[in-house]
């Protein structure tokens, strides 16, 4: 038996050499010249950056569990695509990154991503121009954007023309923010300009076992003496909570899937609406479900400050309950998702009384504001559900800037062009109301529930609203506690004993008789008699209805709307 090593390959030994005919079919054969010539060459051009790579680099790539970029690219579509900016140049200037059209479910839809098998797909002045060039015409044409970033960086031998192509391509990609939108999606290792660029995009998808970062663990390593992991310096886990991420998934061909997902809800252009899709789930089916949630809920011991879920009545009113969560790891006492009512894309904003009370911080107020910017930019109606007692205070929220966050969140939903609706689902108090797209922030209608409990104040309003009760009943301790002892001694209890047993009578009357005037402020001002009144409130929706009001009014609204350009491009980030 041979002990000699077999190296797999991914040539197929008995595949025939490839020859390629350049003679017209039909014509009789004669001495080849110098167009024949010119056409091999040309030929070979065409082939040179796949045929060019060697077997070791890509079977480099499969060891590290990575597709090359043309198996990226067999994942997103199944059509051929359209390679554009070849300039591949001499050394392979260029090569290093492939730019194209791909046609993904009908839809033209602009390409770039790095090649790490030539040269790291790292950038020079000439790949870089190439991006810079695929960006604006994705801009000129009206086509969304995919990038597919697997990039060591600027290529070092190239001197500062690696710089220049990145910032050629950071000024592009800039320039189409708020016209087309884009999804990036992070592969292998990157660092410096490789992660500044892709989160210039619409939303970043990180899968597991992947880096990006301003620099990587080896310069942290030498310039700070840190010992650290990639992983814990710019992996998912450290992406998705600081929201650089948008969405982390298990590998690759999630990432690829996922951004198909993701396309489906969002239009080509910032003058276009979102693709409408069909649906055979009836506009008008009884959303049941909610009522039993609400139902067991606001009937627990805890009453109407029993938290439940909000993403269940999302589900339960988007077309066969299927929604798109954005950051759905990060702040989710706020969710961001896309869905479809009546085949129509929405953005749901929600607060979710199951994380915090659905208080508003820094974190989830910015995360608010930029999915709010990025459906008013494109054409995306949006159903605000509010669920909140308020912003989150402290004094560390205040450090880190809740004025700011929680004014970027209201500038935000002021600047809403798109049809919009507020459906109350309990609370809605001070401040928080009046952020949140009610009717003077802009709001197209306002809806509430019974179960809405508006007011200026939550629970503590009381001590203002029956403030001379309050203080007659606390007045009143005391003398109460007084006369309790005095009856229990004369009764054959001992001084202190008959003291203490006198106190815990009174504290526990206090208690019942502050949990009566709760209730009697509940049931006076912490409802929606009052906003239904004033016309802050449109109307009253039942729970069971929730999917047929909002989805008729939605259709009224979206019949009625134009999208169009801004006077101005509007970016998608500030």
């Amino acid at each position: 038996m041979s002990k000699k090593m077999i190296k797999p390959s991914l040539q197929n030994p008995l595949e025939p050499p490839e020859e390629v005919d350049f003679t017209i079919p039909g014509e009789v054969a004669g001495a080849t010249g110098g167009y024949e010539e010119v056409m091999k060459e040309g030929h070979d051009l065409i082939q040179r950056p796949i045929k060019s790579v060697a077997v070791g680099q890509i079977e480099k790539q499969h060891f590290k569990k990575r597709m090359t970029v043309w198996e990226r690219i067999k994942v997103l579509t199944d059509s051929e695509p359209n390679i554009l900016f070849q300039n591949w140049g001499k050394n392979l200037d260029g090569a290093s990154l492939v730019t194209g059209i791909l046609n993904i479910g009908g839809r033209d839809v602009a390409l770039y991503g790095h090649d790490f098998t030539v040269r790291a797909g790292s950038i020079d002045a000439t790949n870089g121009q190439k991006l810079a060039r695929m960006m604006y015409m994705a801009g000129e044409k009206g086509l969304p954007l995919i990038g597919m970033n697997d990039s060591a960086g600027a290529f070092v031998p190239a001197g500062v023309g690696g710089l220049d192509g990145y910032a050629e391509a950071f000024t592009a990609l800039r320039k189409i923010s708020g016209v087309v939108p884009s999804i990036m999606c992070m592969f292998g290792f990157n660092a410096g300009g490789g992660s500044y660029l892709p989160r210039q995009g619409s939303f970043v998808i990180q899968p597991e076992d992947t880096f990006f970062g301003l620099t990587g663990p080896g310069v942290v390593k030498s310039v700070l003496g840190e010992d650290i992991t990639p992983e814990e310096l710019g992996g998912p886990m450290v992406h998705s909570a600081s929201g650089v991420t948008d969405l982390t998934v298990a590998d690759e061909t999630a990432a690829l899937r996922t951004a198909v997902r993701l396309l489906s809800y969002i239009p080509d252009n910032n003058h276009s609406m979102a693709p409408f899709q069909d649906t055979s789930d009836p506009l008008d089916r009884k959303t049941w479900e909610i009522n039993t949630l609400l139902k067991k809920a606001f009937n627990s011991p805890t009453g109407f400050n029993t938290p439940f879920d909000v993403s269940i009545i999302i589900q339960q009113i988007c077309d066969h309950g299927d929604y798109f969560e954005m950051q759905p790891t990060r702040s989710r006492e706020a969710i961001t998702a896309f869905g479809r009512l009546g085949g129509n894309v929405v953005g749901f904003v929600a607060n979710n009384s199951a994380v915090s009370s659905g208080q508003i911080d820094c974190d989830s107020a910015v995360k608010i504001a930029r999915f709010v910017r990025f459906c008013n930019i494109y054409n995306i109606p949006l159903i605000f559900m509010e669920d909140t007692t308020g912003f989150l205070p402290g004094r560390e929220q205040e450090a880190r800037g809740i004025v700011q966050a929680g004014r970027s969140m209201l500038d935000s939903i002021v600047d809403v062009r798109t049809p919009r609706i507020l459906l109350i689902l309990r609370n809605a108090y001070g401040g928080a109301y009046a952020s949140y797209n009610n009717y003077p922030t802009g709001a197209d209608l306002v809806l509430a529930l019974p179960t809405t409990r508006l007011a200026v104040m939550g629970p503590a309003g009381k001590e203002f609203v029956y403030k001379n009760e309050l203080r007659a009943l606390r007045g009143s301790v005391k003398q109460r506690i007084a006369a309790g002892t005095h009856d229990r001694i004369k009764a054959g209890m001992e001084g202190e004993a008959a003291k203490a047993d006198a106190e815990k009578d009174v504290a526990e009357w206090l208690k019942l008789e502050e949990a009566a005037l709760n209730t009697r402020y509940e049931k006076e001002l912490m409802n929606p008699k009052e906003g239904l009144a004033l016309g802050s409130i449109s109307s009253i929706v039942m729970p069971t209805d929730l999917r047929k009001v909002l989805g008729e009014n939605l259709n009224f609204f979206l019949r009625h709307y134009k999208p169009s350009t801004w006077q101005d491009v509007q970016r998608e980030f500030h």
